[in-house]
């Protein structure tokens, strides 16, 4: 009776093995999945990696269109385009929501005659820039002084921290998407500096309310150039500079060579102001990103890993300023640093 007993006490441990086994089998299966789970958590939101093919010059393709279709003309924009409702105005144009073969877009008039000439200057602009930097133009009649475009529900970059309070876009609202953001503007500013008709200087920029309205918030949250009407161009060859407006530029969001150099004891006048060149675009870039970093976690991290390119931005010599190119060069570089970082770091403590 003893040996019996013996003997089922020594097969016991035997008998447990496989539930041991079992245990250590559903851990490893554990941190597998937490470790698939981290990276999708510190990769980038999901971005369509697949560049949509352009169109010809005077063709337009957009949403689920298949096929690129000509521009509108003016009977096309009488007939078949229905405005619902006025959905903003500016100096220059007044935007309504319309419809188009089902279609939301966004159908802008012009406000006065006076303003005529800055708004045939933004549709030239607009003709002219058509690429992934910019709001697709659908159609324009000259006429009647319309201009059909894509409409972003979304509306412009003033509106991004209500769109990622949304309970759709809540979970974008990470450092990898905001730099993203700040990507695509950077990539716009060196577009126009290395445009088709050369360098263009975005001048509609004077503080950072209006230089976010200049641009719209996509669906997929990124960012197009929507307001043309202000791109004056520079020639550094034939040493043709510009100046943005006629009236004084004040305050610290402004390059320092846009300020009226002579101080208070003498008036602005125009005819005395210097002009320059596409650096005061730089200049603005730290502002702008700052904005489209936000405070969300990871944010601060990614502003110390930008401090001296963004120092070098704000240098009072416009020439040691570095270019658009260089600036999202390191943009990129660090968007790839910290995301194979992170995700390491945080493993390390599972």
């Amino acid at each position: 009776m003893e040996r019996r007993s013996a003997e089922s006490r020594q097969g016991r441990p035997h008998r447990e093995a496989p539930r041991v086994v079992g245990l250590l089998l559903t851990m490893a299966l554990t941190n597998a999945l937490l470790y698939l789970c981290l990276d999708q958590f510190f990769s980038s939101p999901p971005r369509s990696t697949e560049a949509p093919r352009p169109c010809p010059h005077g063709f337009f393709k957009m949403g689920q269109m298949r096929n690129c279709s000509p521009w509108l003309s003016c009977q096309e924009l009488r007939t078949q385009v229905r405005q619902l409702k006025r959905v903003g105005e500016g100096a220059v144009k007044r935007v309504f929501l319309s419809e188009w073969q089902e279609r939301k877009v966004a159908l802008s008039q012009l406000t006065s005659p006076e303003m005529k000439d800055d708004f045939l200057h933004g549709l030239q602009m607009l003709k002219s820039l058509q690429s992934k930097h910019t709001v697709t133009l659908l159609g324009y009649c000259e006429e009647d002084n319309t201009i059909l475009t894509e409409y972003h529900p979304l509306g412009s970059l003033n509106n991004l921290e209500k769109t990622l309070n949304l309970s759709k876009y809540r979970t974008m609202n990470t450092w990898q998407q905001r730099l993203q953001l700040a990507m695509d503007y950077v990539g716009i500013i060196d577009y126009l500096h290395r445009s088709p008709l050369g360098t263009l200087v975005m001048c509609d920029s004077s503080d950072l309310p209006k230089t976010l309205s200049q641009y719209l918030l996509t669906s997929n949250l990124g960012i197009v150039a929507n307001d043309l009407d202000a791109l004056p161009l520079v020639d550094h060859s034939s040493g043709m500079l510009v100046k943005c407006g006629r009236r004084e530029l004040r305050g610290e969001f402004v390059a320092p060579e846009q300020l009226w150099p002579s101080g208070e004891h003498m008036p602005f006048r125009d005819d005395l102001m210097p002009p320059y060149d596409e650096k005061v675009d730089i200049w603005k870039i730290p502002d702008v990103s700052s904005f489209l970093l936000g405070h969300t976690e990871g944010s601060d991290m990614v502003r110390f890993h930008l401090f001296d390119i963004h120092k070098a931005c704000k240098s009072q010599i416009p020439a040691e300023r570095p270019t658009a190119q260089d600036v999202l060069d390191t943009y990129q570089k660090v968007l790839k640093s910290l995301g194979d970082v992170v995700p390491s770091q945080t493993r390390e403590m599972l």
